[in-house]
Parts: C-alpha cells; structure tokens; sequence
C-alpha cells in the first residue's frame, strides 16, 4: 500500500508545517540581528567592523547547506558535544546566514541617504537618535524592502535544505512516497512553495504601493 491521496495530502501538509516553522522563526529572529550586524559592519571602532565584515563575508561565501553541516556535525567532531536537536541545527544556521545577508541591506540602505539628510536634522536641533528614526529610518525602508523581499522569498525555498541533516520538511515527506513508486507527491511540492511565494509577492507589492509616498 501506498497510501490514499488523502494521507499523502496530509503528510505533505505536516511536512510543510516544518518549512514554514524554519521560515517564521529564522525571519523573526534574522531580520533584528542583521540589524545589529549591519551596525558593527559600519562601526567606527575598527576591530569591531573587521570582525564584523569577516563574519559576513564568509557567511556569505559559504553554502549555506555546508553550514547546517558544520553547525550540526562540529561541535560533537570538536569539542565531544554532540549538537542535540536537529531542528536546533536548522534553526542556528539560518538565522546566522540570514542575519548576515540582512546585514549588508540594512547597509546599503543606510548609506544610500545622502549626508545632506543627517545635517538637515542637525541644523533643526535633532540628536543622531532622533535623525535615524523619525528622517532616515522610513527612506531606508522602502529602499530595502525589494531586496529584503527577494531574500525572503529565497528563505521559503532555502528551507527545504534542512532535509540533509534530516529534519523532515516537505520534500523529505514526499521522498518517502517516491521510494514506494509515487512520483506526483515530489512534483506537488512546487505547488506549495509556488503559492507560497505568490501570496508573498503579492504581499510585498502591497508594501511597496504604500510606501511610494517616500520619494526623493
């Protein structure tokens, strides 16, 4: 037996609940620390930033299903400390490796302000604090939500790799059915991420509609 479509259905579902539970988590988690990255990045204190940077490029230079390897496999290979929760794992090296793509963002989006803005504010009395969030803060977002859209909507995809070290997402689900001689469940999982990422398309064109009041 193979299973009724029914119960494929339903197993393609629970294993979709972990895709979305990875994607959730990582972007709650993700998008404030990139912020505080992209920060240390721009810090004035020089070994801060170069520290900093030299953690992104090479999160940025590495794949990230190569970090879910070393995150799960090298602290018991190391230290004798077998990482304990595979889900943990997943979560570790995708909120690191998107923290640091938000970073550089958050980065370009706070250089793209001209100075004349920031001088603007103190010429009106206005502490550094104050000029970040009630001048820059909302001209930065819209010029950050196409690219920040276009990395969320990779993460949807990019939660699918928690199935090398695995965590039983989606396409891990209907693998099971394929060894048993049932192909349609494996070519149904891009109807899951397709509609996924229209309702998030569509949601960020809403975002970037509402936000075109902020023009230079």
């Amino acid at each position: 037996m193979t299973g009724s479509a029914g119960s494929i259905i339903a197993s393609l579902f629970e294993g979709f609940g972990t895709n979305c539970f990875i994607f959730a988590l990582t972007l709650i988690i993700s998008l404030p620390l990139g912020l505080i990255v992209c920060f240390g990045s721009m810090s004035k204190f020089l070994p801060l930033r170069w520290v900093t940077k030299t953690f992104v490029w090479i999160i940025r230079g590495t794949p990230l299903m190569l970090q879910l390897f070393v995150v799960m496999y090298a602290p018991g290979i190391l230290f004798d400390v077998p990482m304990q929760s595979r889900m943990a794992a997943v979560m570790i090296a995708f909120v690191i490796n998107y923290a640091a793509y938000f970073s550089e963002i958050y980065r370009g989006g706070i250089e793209s302000i001209s100075k004349g803005q920031y001088e603007a504010g103190q010429v009106l009395g206005m502490t550094k604090v104050q000029i970040f969030f009630k001048v820059v803060l909302f001209q930065v977002i819209k010029r950050i939500v196409p690219p920040i859209s276009n990395e969320i909507i990779t993460l949807v995809k990019d939660t699918s790799l928690a199935r090398v070290v695995s965590v039983a997402e989606i396409i891990m689900s209907a693998e099971r059915f394929t060894k048993k001689g049932l192909i349609w469940p494996l070519f149904s999982t891009g109807i899951y991420f397709l509609v996924f990422n229209g309702v998030l398309t569509l949601l960020f064109g809403y975002i970037e509609k509402k936000l075109d009041y902020y023009k230079n």
